[in-house]
C-alpha cells in the first residue's frame, strides 16, 4: 500500500492520468504443472490452469509478468507489483495486485497501446480514469487527489450495528489501560474479525493506525474490556466516515518524516510503542504504529530505535521514490523530541548507554555520514508521530490531524 500511496502521489504531483484496468480471471490464465491424485486407483486429475482457491494460484500471475517484460518493461526490484518502461522522454508505470491493474505515465498514446497488447493477451476490463482501488476511493479536488475508504468504513459500522452510535471523539479513551486477563470473551472469533477490518482501514485512516495496533495484541484471548475498546474505534470512525488523506499536487517533492517513542508504555510488559509518518511534499505516504519486540532500559534508547525504524523505511523509500523518477533532495530530515536520541545518533564513540544496541547505531550512523538523512530536534508539541504512539485526547488528536494532511470533504 505504500506503494500505490507513493505512486498515486507521484503522479498527482506531475499531473498525470492515473487509469485502472482489471483483468478478467487473473489466476485462469496462469499455466499449471503438477498433477491432483483423485480416490479411484490409478487416476490422475491434470490441471492446464490455475484456480481460485489452489495453493499454487497466488504465484500463477506469472504470465502477466511475462507479457509486461516481453514489451520492454522492468520488473522493480524494490516491489514486485511495480513494473516500468522508461526511454528518452517516457516514463510508463504499471502497478499490479492479482488482477487489478493500474497504469499511469507521460504518454497516453503508449498507455492505449500497452492496454490493447494486455486486451489481446488476456481479455481485460478498460475501468478508465482512477476512482476505486483495492478498497481505496479516489477523489479528485483543486487542490490534488483525497484517498478514503467511506464505503468500507459504512460497511463496518452497519456489520456490528454502529451506524446509530453517537460518536467518539477520539479512536481510544486516554485513561483507559487495557489488561490481558480481565473478563473472559464468550466468541473471540468476532473480536478477531473486527481488529481485521480495522486493520484493513488503516491503510488511509491513519488516526486509528495506534488504537488498531494496540488492539491487536490481544487477538489470541481477548477480553471483554479489548472489545469495548474496539467499539469505542467504531464510534470514532462514526463520527467521520469518509475521512482520509489529502495527495496534494502542488510541486512540492520534499520528503520529510517523523518519529517517536512512548517508553515502556505496554503494563504487563512495559514494552514500548514506536511510531513515525513519512511525508512526501506535506502528503502522509508512510506510517507504522509498532509495539517493540524489546524491553528498553531508557526512554532514550526507545526513541532511537523509532528512529532505527525510520531510516529504514527511508533507505527503502528514497530508492523507491526515485525509480518513480521523483526528483529528491538529500538529506532527508529526521525530526525526533529526544535531544539525547539524537545525541546516540551523532556520537561516533560507543559507551555503556549504547554498545548493547551498537548495530541499530551503526545503520543509523552510517545513513547519516552518507548523507542520506539529517536529524533534527522537534519539540514535543510539533511532533506529528505522537498519533501513533498513545491515546490522545480529542483536541490533542483533532489537532494533529489537521497538521498531517487529512481530510474529510474536498478543500476549496
Amino acid at each position: 500500500m505504500t506503494t500505490v500511496r507513493a505512486l498515486i502521489a507521484t503522479t498527482v504531483k506531475k499531473g498525470w492520468q492515473v487509469l485502472q484496468l482489471d483483468v478478467n480471471s487473473a489466476f485462469l490464465h496462469g499455466d499449471l504443472h503438477e498433477g491432483l491424485v483423485v480416490e479411484a486407483p490409478g487416476l490422475v486429475c491434470k490441471l492446464n490452469k490455475s484456480l481460485y482457491g489452489l495453493k499454487q494460484a497466488s504465484r500463477q500471475c506469472e504470465k502477466l509478468t511475462e507479457a509486461l517484460c516481453s514489451r520492454g518493461y522492468t520488473h522493480s526490484m524494490l516491489d514486485y507489483s511495480l513494473f516500468y518502461k522508461k526511454t528518452e522522454g517516457l516514463v510508463v508505470f504499471v502497478a499490479v495486485y492479482v488482477d487489478d491493474v493500474l497504469v499511469t505515465g507521460t504518454h497516453l498514446q503508449d498507455i492505449e497501446s500497452l492496454k490493447t497488447i494486455l486486451h489481446n493477451t488476456f481479455k481485460i476490463k478498460d475501468l478508465r480514469k482512477l476512482h476505486y482501488f483495492l478498497g481505496l476511493e479516489v477523489q479528485y479536488t483543486e487542490k490534488g487527489v483525497l484517498m478514503s475508504q467511506r464505503k468500507s468504513t459504512m460497511d463496518l459500522l452497519k456489520e456490528f450495528g454502529c451506524t446509530d452510535c453517537p460518536p467518539m471523539t477520539s479512536p481510544l479513551d486516554s485513561s483507559m489501560k487495557l489488561k490481558a486477563d480481565e473478563g473472559a470473551l464468550a466468541d473471540p472469533s468476532y473480536y478477531r474479525k473486527l481488529i481485521g477490518k480495522l486493520n484493513f482501514l488503516t491503510n488511509t485512516r491513519l488516526d486509528i493506525a495506534y488504537g488498531v495496533q494496540h488492539l491487536s495484541q490481544f487477538m489470541q484471548s481477548p477480553r471483554e474490556p479489548h472489545l469495548k475498546a474496539a467499539y469505542h474505534v467504531l464510534r470514532y470512525l462514526k463520527g467521520d466516515p469518509s475521512l482520509g488523506i489529502l495527495l496534494s499536487n502542488d510541486a512540492d517533492y520534499r520528503v520529510k518524516a517523523f518519529c517517536d517513542s512512548d517508553w515502556a508504555t505496554c503494563p504487563q510488559s512495559r514494552k514500548s510503542v514506536s511510531g513515525y509518518i513519512v511525508l512526501l511534499g506535506g502528503s502522509p505516504i508512510s506510517w507504522k504504529s509498532k509495539k517493540q519486540s524489546t524491553i528498553f532500559l531508557s526512554s532514550a534508547e526507545a526513541e532511537y530505535r523509532s528512529a532505527r525504524m525510520v531510516v529504514g523505511e527511508i533507505v527503502w523509500l528514497a530508492r523507491l521514490l526515485t525509480e518513480l523518477t521523483v526528483p529528491l533532495a538529500l538529506p532527508i530530515p529526521i525530526l525526533c523530541d529526544s535531544k539525547v536520541a539524537l545525541h546516540i545518533a551523532r556520537n561516533p564513540m560507543f559507551h555503556e548507554r549504547t554498545k548493547h544496541i551498537e548495530v541499530d547505531c551503526h545503520f543509523v550512523r552510517d545513513q547519516l555520514q552518507e548523507g542520506l538523512i539529517s536529524l533534527h530536534h522537534v519539540s514535543t508539541n510539533d511532533q506529528l508521530a505522537d498519533i501513533f504512539t498513545k491515546s490522545l485526547t480529542g483536541i490533542k488528536h483533532s489537532t494533529l490531524l489537521g497538521k498531517l494532511e487529512v481530510s474529510s470533504s474536498p478543500p476549496t
